[in-house]
């Protein structure tokens, strides 16, 4: 019998995790919309990944982040579960922290990938 998976996150910006989900490509729907499951089972998520298969997975606020909300024995990616989070939470890690820097006034200056896949950032505030 298949059910809906919560897996919990560290996502708490709903607009950086907006911004990760572009930047991987994936088609996306805000929320709240119904998720379908199983047998005609349903969740209510902030944004909606829908899937080839008819089902979708999500992402739903639960009072301190963003969880993954999937029946995960429909899941229809090309990356397995776990390469999925890493993929949206590397991208999730760079849009807060661009946001973060931001709102504290800085502005990146310099932006590197680097050998190992992760990103080198420079940020820069000024003050006249």
């Amino acid at each position: 019998m298949s059910h809906f998976s919560q897996i919990k996150t560290q996502i708490r910006s709903l607009p950086a995790l907006k911004s990760a989900l572009n930047d991987l490509d994936l088609a996306w729907k805000p929320g709240p919309q119904p998720l379908q499951g199983y047998q005609g089972q349903t969740q209510t998520a902030d944004v909606v990944i829908p899937q080839d298969n008819g089902y979708g997975i999500g992402f739903r606020w639960n009072g301190t982040e963003y969880e993954l909300v999937a029946d995960l024995e429909l899941w229809n990616q090309a990356w397995s579960v776990e390469r999925f989070l890493d993929k949206v939470n590397q991208r999730y890690a760079y849009h807060a922290v661009l946001q973060s820097a931001q709102a504290q006034g800085f502005a990146v200056t310099e932006e590197e990938q680097q050998n190992d896949g992760s990103l080198r950032l420079v940020v820069q505030r000024w003050r006249g």
